[in-house]
């Protein structure tokens, strides 16, 4: 790793820091609506049950997702982006 690199992954992480820390707000943020998760699964072709199963939660909290009584945080809107920006790796842990 060149210095130019090292110094902005230093850079990064400090914001990171301020970040979670309350002092900063993200630059920017992704999370998914209650009618993107829906429409995420049906894309799919999956039932709420084998959806759930394959996010690792329980379909009580998808159901709650898709109708708009919770909402995904942290590190479950970053898997439904990932599953979303690659659904047939998705897919193939399904077994679809």
């Amino acid at each position: 790793m060149n210095k130019n690199n090292f110094l902005e992954l230093i850079e990064s992480l400090k914001e990171g820091a301020e970040i979670l820390q309350g002092n900063l707000e993200p630059s920017r943020k992704f999370e998914y609506t209650s009618n993107e998760i829906r429409s995420l699964r049906n894309r799919l072709n999956l039932s709420q049950e084998k959806f759930a199963n394959q996010l690792g939660i329980s379909t009580g909290t998808l159901k709650n997702w898709e109708q708009g009584r919770r909402k995904p945080t942290g590190p479950a809107n970053v898997l439904l982006k990932m599953v979303d920006k690659n659904p047939e790796f998705f897919n193939q842990l399904s077994g679809n």
